[in-house]
């Protein structure tokens, strides 16, 4: 299968490109070529913000894609180039949209791909322009391309950093504020409850839904096997540090008063996954224990300070 990532050097883009390759796939990556790539992946470079030399190199390649992953789409701009670009270049278009287009004070449990409520400028303006794009695809049906839309929830993995909830999402220093024994202020102590899903996880679906005529013109939740509280998130670290876990409770309400932004965070985010099964797709299984140990490892490999065995 031919595949090809928007993106090819982040977190989850990487991820894909390294799925692909593992399966056998030939990849290609369209990035501004100022990250490390895979190895094996033939590198288009591009700004995605220049259409004429975004449509000069996917042109150049002569190539119709078998697969198609978009994992930089963040606003209409961005999709609407995609459909100009691959409608008749792509087989198959992945966009990685967000959990974030549910409005979070409107959400059901387990919530499943159909909503009444949607995100806004005001409560997410990440999710909001995310749900834009998923409408532009699904209303403007472009000919000559079949696309999958996938909402992951919190992805996590070594090639980012840890954290799940505010006042410590993807916090650089976690590490070592444990170590220094120094509590972490979450708000709402922790108790929201969250399914992650591991970036390899995750990859693992997007890629296996090259070829398979079930994910067709579909919308899918993307969540990992296992629904925890958050506070349990930083208490797998702590024991895989072998610290004490101290957490200071911050007060949702008095937190949200001070940053609405975090409402998208601030709420119980579990997903009905019936449809996702229902396609015969790759499915997540790593559990949240495996994947934050493979994380924390990959970090601290990345500091070069392991400082632990693997039991």
């Amino acid at each position: 299968m031919d595949v090809l990532i928007v993106g090819g050097g982040g977190h989850v883009s990487g991820a894909v490109a390294r799925a692909a390759l593992r399966r056998g796939h030939q990849v290609w990556t369209l990035t501004r070529g100022r990250r490390a790539l895979p190895e094996g992946v033939r590198s288009l470079v591009a700004d995605r913000g220049d259409l004429e030399a975004m449509a000069a190199v996917v042109s150049g390649e002569g190539v119709k894609w078998d697969l198609v992953v978009d994992c930089i789409c963040y606003d209409l701009a961005d999709i609407r180039q995609d459909m100009q670009l691959f409608q008749r270049r792509a087989d198959q278009f992945v966009f990685v949209s967000t959990d974030f287009v549910y409005d979070a004070a409107h959400r059901t449990f387990p919530q499943s791909e159909e909503a009444s409520h949607w995100a806004t400028e005001r409560s997410s303006g990440y999710g909001y322009k995310k749900r834009l794009c998923e409408r532009e695809l699904t209303d403007g049906d472009p000919s000559g391309m079949d696309w999958t839309i996938v909402r992951p929830c919190h992805i996590y993995g070594p090639t980012s950093e840890l954290g799940c909830l505010p006042l410590h999402g993807r916090d650089a220093e976690l590490i070592d504020r444990m170590r220094r024994g120094e509590s972490i202020r979450l708000v709402g102590a922790g108790h929201f409850l969250q399914q992650p899903i591991l970036a390899d996880d995750l990859a693992e679906t997007i890629v296996s839904i090259g070829g398979n005529d079930s994910a067709r013109r579909q919308v899918l939740n993307a969540a990992g096997p296992e629904i925890i509280e958050s506070r349990q998130y930083y208490q797998i670290v702590a024991d895989i540090l072998g610290v004490e876990l101290l957490v200071e409770e911050v007060p949702v309400r008095a937190h949200l008063a001070e940053h609405p932004e975090a409402a998208p965070f601030l709420c119980h985010r579990i997903y009905d996954l019936s449809r996702i099964e229902q396609t015969g797709l790759s499915l997540p299984s790593t559990s949240v224990e495996d994947g934050l140990r493979s994380h924390v490892e990959g970090l601290l490999c990345r500091r070069g300070a392991l400082a632990y065995t693997r039991s």
